[in-house]
């Protein structure tokens, strides 16, 4: 599955600093992360990211809404879930074409 970059929960892997110096696979790659829910939920279910998700709203997904999550958000203003919503709305393949032209890992609040 082709993934331009953009990890299961919305962020581009493409700007990554760890990935950049091949510190991280990125997700898809990341065998390790066994950790990640978000992760597992869509392996299991075949998603490419959440943006594929039809169980529940985004918002009421616990996985996707985790305390950790939160506060990583919060420390580093990122919001994740309006990656999710933009990846809706123009696709994988775009969303990984405008972060990779805007060089940031995620839409900041």
């Amino acid at each position: 599955m082709e993934n331009h970059n953009v990890a299961y929960c919305g962020l581009y892997c493409g700007a990554c600093k760890s990935q950049l110096k091949g510190k991280c696979p990125g997700c898809y790659g990341n065998e390790k992360a066994t950790w990640c829910e978000i992760r597992k939920c869509c392996n299991e279910h075949g998603y490419a990211t959440c943006a594929d998700c039809q169980l529940m709203p985004l918002k009421e997904c616990k996985k996707y809404n985790n305390i950790i999550a939160k506060v990583i958000g919060f420390v580093s203003r990122t919001d994740r879930s309006k990656c999710i919503d933009r990846i809706k709305a123009i696709g994988v393949e775009e969303f990984a074409a405008e972060m990779k032209l805007a060089g940031r890992m995620t839409i900041k609040r």
